[in-house]
């Protein structure tokens, strides 16, 4: 699949942080495209700017609906699946979360999928599908344990999106990512930050030790990495890694935050042990040479990612009163 070609586009999530960012993608070039959200945290103003686009329409449903998924899909030819559970941290006291909303979801976008003969899938991975590793930055050919009810999910539905490739002549792009930051980013660790200093502004909550280390991919960089590999990689099943080069430790991303929201003085109080939750990986930097070998670089730095989300944040105040 080129990006130049002409595709009916069916985006699930494409109302959230991730997912709008591929609908303003696909609408330069897409024929027409379906966001398929149940808003849980997607949110409205994330697409209002495509309100007028007679191209695109907005279905108000949840991916559990394997009926109405599967009538809505009709007509289309690939499918963006960016809905999944965002709360990395929840398996642990709602342990059905992960099941539901990324292993059986993706088993429903599937199987629509087979039933209306889609032949292309763009699925959101994630880096914690490779547990703690011992390999860094990690290749795409780690073999992982898992550590988390969340990398385990996403692990399951990237062996079955490669095994319904292999039986229905699906072509499959899956991407492990790093955590993202920029615009409209409405959960993570930056979002806490600046929503517990906005209601203390003297005194910030660090889980973990603080010395935990991250890689952070600003979205516009993200966004570019997908549609990269979609111009450029014709294999089959594709598995790639998305992330930014560098990494940060949680304690000198926090000095970031301060510093853009202008504070002093501010004192950080750590929860203690090198995880902030458990399934919490102490260490995630990923190794992004099999897309660079591709051509694909990141352009914008972390820090300016960081700095460019607290910007966001601070002109959409509003984004910090839904709960995480």
């Amino acid at each position: 699949m080129n990006l130049t070609d002409k595709h009916r586009a069916f985006v699930t999530g494409g109302a959230g942080f991730i997912g709008s960012h591929i609908v303003d993608r696909l609408a330069q070039t897409a024929t027409n495209i379906t966001i398929y959200d149940n808003f849980s945290t997607g949110q409205e103003q994330f697409i209002s700017h495509h309100a007028e686009n007679p191209k695109i329409r907005v279905v108000r449903a949840d991916v559990l609906d394997n009926e109405r998924l599967k009538n809505e899909m009709v007509g289309c030819d690939c499918v963006f699946h960016f809905q999944a559970n965002a709360d990395v941290r929840g398996g642990a006291t709602r342990t059905r979360i992960d099941l539901d909303q990324n292993t059986i979801a993706t088993w429903n976008v599937l199987e629509a999928m087979r039933i209306n003969e889609v032949k292309h899938i763009v699925f959101a991975s994630s880096a914690t599908v490779y547990g703690e590793p011992d390999i860094f930055p990690t290749p795409e050919t780690y073999a992982p344990i898992q550590t988390s009810l969340y990398g385990a999910s996403k692990l399951a539905c990237e062996a079955m999106i490669q095994a319904y490739a292999e039986y229905f002549g699906i072509r499959c792009y899956i991407f492990r990512f790093v955590s993202w930051v920029g615009e409209r980013y409405s959960h993570g660790v930056v979002f806490d930050f600046v929503k517990k200093l906005k209601n203390n502004s003297q005194m910030l909550e660090v889980l973990g030790d603080g010395k935990q280390r991250k890689s952070y991919l600003d979205v516009v960089d993200g966004v570019d990495g997908i549609f990269y590999v979609l111009e450029h990689s014709n294999d089959p099943k594709n598995v790639f890694n998305l992330g930014h080069d560098a990494f940060m430790n949680v304690l000198d991303l926090a000095d970031i935050v301060v510093d853009q929201l202008n504070l002093k003085r501010v004192q950080y109080v750590t929860t203690g042990g090198e995880r902030g939750w458990l399934g919490d990986a102490p260490f995630v930097h990923l190794d992004t040479t099999k897309l660079k070998a591709l051509g694909w670089r990141p352009q914008v730095s972390i820090e300016r990612g960081i700095r460019n989300t607290v910007r966001y944040l601070q002109a959409h105040p509003q984004l910090l009163e839904r709960s995480t």
